[in-house]
C-alpha cells in the first residue's frame, strides 16, 4: 500500500477501491474480463473491448484496464492537489465545507451506484469520475473564468481541456511517455464531460459529434447530483441559505416533509441530512429508471448503439428534470450570487490576475522546475499551467510572498 499518511480521505478511498479480500482466491485479468462478459449489460463498455492506450504497454496480471486507470488517477499529483482546491468555499473558510476532492469522491460514489444498477462498467465510471475535475484551477469556476480571460489571445483556458492535458501530457510518472497513458474510453469521458458549468471543446480523436459511453454519461449527471446537494448542505451550514426560502423549492419541500414524517421530533440537523439523502435518492432512482426505459425504447443492445444514438440516453424523466432545474435556479440566485461568495470571487480574481501578470512580466519569479516546458509551450501557456496547478493555499501563499513586503519569500 502506498504511503497516504496524513490524507485520511485518500487512505479511505484507496482501501475502499482495491476490492481485496483475504479469503478470496486471486482473480486474473482473464477472470475479470470473463466476469464482465457475463455479468455486465450488453450495452456496457467491457474492458476487454477497450480501444487501448496511446502508448502500448503490457496490461496488469489482475487488474483490468479501467481498474488500472482508476489507480493511476488516484496516485497522481493532480488528484492529491484537489484536497486544497475550492468547490464553492475557499478552503480556509471552514474545515467541513466540500473541497474539490470530497466533491470528486461523492461523484464517484454516486456514479458507481448508478452504473451498478444499470449493469454498466463501474470501474470505467469511477475512473472518469475521479478524473473529471483534475484540471480545475484554484478558486473554483472563478479561477477558470479568470484564466480563460487572461489567456484569451493565447488559446483560452477550459478545465476539461486542461484535465485532458494533465493525463496526456503534464503528469510525469513514467520513463517511456508523458502523462498517465490512460485508456481511450477514460480520456473520452474527460473530453466529453458536460454540465451546466462544463462545455466540451473540440478534440478530433474523441469523435466529439457522438455521445460518449453510458458510463461517461452517468458521470455527468452524478456530478450535477453531487454538487447541487452538497451545495445545499454547505449553503445551510454557512447560513447563506435558510430553510424557509428552500421550502419554495419543490424537491426540497417534498423530501423534507418525508423526513419530518419519518422522524418526528428529530433535531434540525438530522432533518437537514435526511432531506438531502432523500433528494439524492429521488434523483438517482429516477435517473436509473428513466435511463432503463430509454434503453428499452430505443432498443439499445450494444456500445455502438449508445454512440450512434442521437443525444444522451442517460436522462431524468421530464418531471424530475424540471424539479432539478428549479433547484439549480434557486441555488444560482440565492447561493452562487450571494454577496459573500461574490466577495470571495472578487478577491480570487484580483489575486490570480496579479500573479499571472507578475509571472508574465518576469518568469524568473517562478521556480525553474515549473517552467520546464516554456520553450515548447510558450511563456503564457507555461505560466497558465503553473497557476492552474496551484491549490488555493499555494496561490494565497504565493500572492503574499510576491506582494506583501513583510512576508518571507
Amino acid at each position: 500500500m502506498p504511503c497516504l499518511e496524513g490524507h485520511p480521505l485518500l487512505y479511505y478511498y484507496y482501501v475502499r477501491s482495491t476490492h481485496i479480500r483475504a479469503d478470496t482466491t486471486m482473480k486474473t485479468l482473464l477472470d475479470i474480463e470473463k466476469r464482465e462478459a457475463t455479468s455486465l449489460a450488453p450495452y456496457a463498455q467491457k474492458s476487454s473491448e477497450s480501444k487501448g492506450r496511446r502508448h502500448a504497454e503490457t496490461e496488469h496480471a489482475f487488474r483490468s484496464v479501467f481498474q488500472r486507470d482508476r489507480d493511476r488517477i488516484i496516485h497522481c499529483n493532480a488528484f492529491r492537489r484537489l484536497e486544497y482546491k475550492t468547490q464553492v468555499f475557499v478552503y480556509h473558510e471552514g474545515d467541513h465545507y466540500r473541497t474539490r476532492l470530497t466533491h470528486t469522491i461523492e461523484v464517484a460514489q454516486i456514479a458507481r451506484t448508478i452504473a451498478r444498477a444499470l449493469g454498466l462498467n463501474e470501474d470505467l465510471s469511477e475512473a472518469i469520475a475521479l478524473a473529471h475535475d483534475l484540471g480545475h484551477p484554484p478558486f473554483g469556476h472563478t479561477g477558470e473564468k479568470v484564466l480563460d480571460e487572461l489567456m484569451k489571445k493565447h488559446g483560452g483556458f477550459e478545465h476539461n481541456a486542461h484535465s485532458l492535458r494533465i493525463v496526456e501530457e503534464l503528469e510525469r510518472r513514467y520513463p517511456a511517455y508523458p502523462g498517465l497513458n490512460l485508456s481511450w474510453e477514460v480520456r473520452e469521458g474527460i473530453a466529453k464531460h458536460r454540465s451546466e458549468h462544463d462545455h466540451p471543446g473540440s478534440f478530433k480523436e474523441y469523435e466529439m459529434e457522438k455521445p460518449p459511453s453510458l458510463e461517461a454519461q452517468i458521470v455527468d449527471i452524478a456530478d450535477e447530483i453531487a454538487y447541487n446537494n452538497h451545495d445545499i448542505d454547505d449553503g445551510l451550514s454557512s447560513e447563506m441559505l435558510d430553510e424557509d426560502s428552500l421550502m419554495e423549492v419543490t424537491l426540497w419541500r417534498e423530501c423534507r416533509n418525508e423526513a419530518v414524517n419519518a422522524a418526528p421530533g428529530a433535531d434540525s440537523k438530522i432533518i437537514k441530512y435526511q432531506t438531502i439523502v432523500r433528494i439524492i435518492n429521488t434523483l438517482v432512482s429516477d435517473l436509473v429508471e428513466n435511463t432503463a426505459k430509454n434503453i428499452a425504447a430505443n432498443n439499445i443492445k450494444t456500445v455502438a448503439a449508445v454512440r450512434g444514438h442521437k443525444g444522451n440516453i442517460a436522462t431524468f424523466s421530464p418531471e424530475i428534470a424540471e424539479k432539478n432545474r428549479e433547484l439549480k435556479r434557486f441555488l444560482r440566485k440565492n447561493l452562487y450570487n450571494h454577496y459573500r461568495l461574490l466577495r470571495m470571487a472578487d478577491k480570487a480574481k484580483r489575486m490570480l490576475t496579479a500573479l499571472f501578470e507578475a509571472y508574465i512580466r518576469e518568469t524568473s519569479l517562478i521556480a525553474p522546475r515549473f517552467l520546464e516546458n516554456i520553450q515548447s509551450l510558450g511563456k503564457e501557456r507555461a505560466v497558465c499551467d503553473h497557476i492552474a496547478g496551484m491549490t488555493d493555499r499555494y496561490a494565497l501563499d504565493e500572492y503574499k510572498k510576491l506582494f506583501d513586503p513583510y512576508e518571507k519569500v
